[in-house]
């Protein structure tokens, strides 16, 4: 295995690559053109977008960014769009790409990551605590959770 994280910022040339990937899972190309190219072209430390890959196979990817579609504005920087491959689950890749960006967040100087989800019980697992309800501008709503902890910790048992 060769596995390596591979950033946005360090790796332009794949701007396509990274847009394709993302948009192929979540939808929205546009708003995924739009984002990784001001990533490319920004002195501000967001956003940031990564990939785990296993040599040129993406297992997943994840990206760091200053809103996620929700109405807390006060709040930043999110962690957005974490994927892992369904044939890679299992092999805690999704914990390598969250301690990433968490490693990630606090080289920036954030001491604390926010993300938005549906999900319970999996961000829990990687010290991440749900801190209340957020609306979106879809009408929805999504849980919010936040870690403090800046350099992650391995999954709770």
């Amino acid at each position: 295995m060769n596995l390596r994280m591979v950033s946005l910022r360090e790796n332009p040339d794949r701007l396509e690559q990274f847009i394709g990937y993302f948009s192929s899972h979540w939808g929205h190309e546009a708003v995924y053109r739009d984002c990784m190219t001001a990533c490319l072209h920004t002195a501000s430390p967001l956003p940031q977008w990564y990939l785990l890959m296993d040599g040129e196979t993406i297992l997943g990817g994840c990206g760091l960014i200053v809103n996620d579609f929700n109405a807390r504005q006060d709040l930043w920087p999110w962690l957005c769009a974490l994927y892992v491959e369904e044939n890679h689950r299992g092999h805690a890749y999704g914990s390598r790409l969250l301690r990433n960006a968490q490693e990630e967040a606090a080289k920036a100087g954030f001491q604390t990551l926010y993300l938005v989800t549906d999900h319970v019980g999996y961000y829990e697992k990687y010290n991440f605590e749900w801190i209340g309800m957020t609306s979106d501008p879809f009408g929805g709503s999504s849980r919010i959770y936040q870690a403090t902890n800046p350099c992650g910790e391995t999954a709770k048992q």
